[in-house]
């Protein structure tokens, strides 16, 4: 399964590998995906992933998860 996220903050490779580092971490997730200029973040996952995690990890990298994308 895959979903994307709207992620606020990030404006360079540092944030990047903060990000994809701390989601990386949650169980179920398989692979992130970063699209720094469009402010998103795609995961790829065994099932989906409780957003309040996904929050938190992006929280604890220094960023806010505003929510999903259509």
């Amino acid at each position: 399964m895959e979903l994307s996220y709207q992620v606020s903050g990030m404006n360079c490779d540092h944030c990047v590998q903060a990000v994809t580092k701390t989601i990386t971490a949650l169980p179920g997730v398989e692979a992130v995906r970063v699209e720094l200029p469009a402010g998103t973040v795609a995961v790829v996952s065994v099932g989906e992933v409780p957003i309040e995690d996904l929050r938190a990890a992006v929280d604890d990298a220094g960023f806010e998860l505003i929510g999903r994308t259509s």
